[in-house]
């Protein structure tokens, strides 16, 4: 008896001394299998990946530095397409206006979401208000061409109602030295509802009990949003950067319904770095520079990835649990 006692006194000593449990049977099948599984369902989308993306831009990074028209033969011009892009001033004025788009028209667009989201989050009927907001992103850019033609053209029902509030000589809104803000303003305000849409399924994830404890030690609404509804969705917010990143820098159709017409370009005071590709891969009169396009494209291309990998190291916070 006293030997049994000295040997459970002996185990128990073992195990106050911190020794590690045993791992539960059956825990390293159970994660082969699982990293069997993860391989399995990501294999696909890795192939499709590299053939649809990485091919491709490996493709278009070798191009960039050939002279090109795509159909004679290639002339090997090194590294010489992106010092012609640097010296052109029309590239430097689209890079001008794709950095414009993509820092105004993105502060602009999320002070206005943020500004919706505090408003709708207090407001009834707040489904309706979100549809009546999510709809002009639903609607093509050539709808959008078309309407600012009739709209704000000299005879249009705009000048006709500033004309009639006292305003003798409205501005030229189509003019070209105005294209760059309609095409902003427009960009701006389709990217709104799209943005307040995503962001307001957010805030409906937040728990009510939340609000209720700000209420009650006296924030008010602007403080609400600020303490409970910013933090809460910072994590929509940093992906709601980044997808306006990527779509401000690939803004092609709108400068095109705004600016050109048949048969002829935009104004090149209107072009951002996707529209100037298009004029030097698909030119109206002159042979096509596909070297000097690719060029331009793969810089927009590590533009959007510069901005993109700053932003999610500015935006990254600490995961909130509740």
């Amino acid at each position: 008896m006293s030997t049994a006692t000295i040997q459970d006194s002996s185990r128990a000593r073992r195990s106050r001394g911190g020794s590690a449990p045993r791992p539960p049977v059956g825990a390293a099948p159970l994660e082969r299998s699982r990293r069997r599984m993860f391989w399995a369902f990501t294999a696909p989308a890795v192939l499709v990946y590299f053939v649809l993306f990485l091919v491709p831009v490996g493709y278009a990074a070798w191009t960039s530095l050939y002279k090109w028209d795509g159909i004679g033969p290639k002339k090997w011009k090194g590294l010489k397409n992106y010092q012609t892009l640097w010296q052109d001033p029309t590239f430097r004025h689209s890079l001008t206006n794709t950095l414009k788009i993509l820092i105004v028209g993105g502060v602009l667009t999320f002070a206005f979401a943020f500004a919706l989201m505090l408003i709708l989050r207090e407001m009834n009927r707040k489904l309706f208000a979100r549809s009546v907001l999510f709809f002009p992103c639903l609607v093509n850019a050539m709808v959008f061409g078309i309407a600012a033609g009739i709209l704000f053209s000299p005879t249009g029902p705009v000048d006709k109602i500033l004309e009639a509030l006292g305003w003798s000589h409205p501005p030229q809104w189509l003019a070209t030295q105005h294209l760059s803000t309609m095409i902003l303003g427009t960009l701006i305000w389709t990217a709104t509802g799209y943005y307040s849409a995503i962001l307001m399924a957010a805030v409906d994830q937040i728990p009510e009990y939340l609000y209720e404890a700000a209420e009650l030690d006296g924030a008010n609404a602007f403080q609400r949003f600020r303490h409970v509804t910013l933090p809460m969705c910072w994590d929509v917010i940093s992906v709601c950067a980044v997808l306006w990143t990527v779509s401000s820098v690939k803004i092609f159709e709108l400068i095109l319904m705004y600016g050109g017409s048949s048969g002829s370009q935009p104004p090149a005071g209107s072009w951002n770095t996707a529209m100037y590709v298009y004029t030097e891969a698909f030119p109206t009169a002159s042979t096509p520079q596909l070297g000097l396009a690719t060029a331009a494209a793969l810089v927009s291309l590590f533009m959007v990835i510069i901005f993109t990998v700053v932003l999610r190291r500015l935006l990254r916070r600490d995961p909130i649990e509740y």
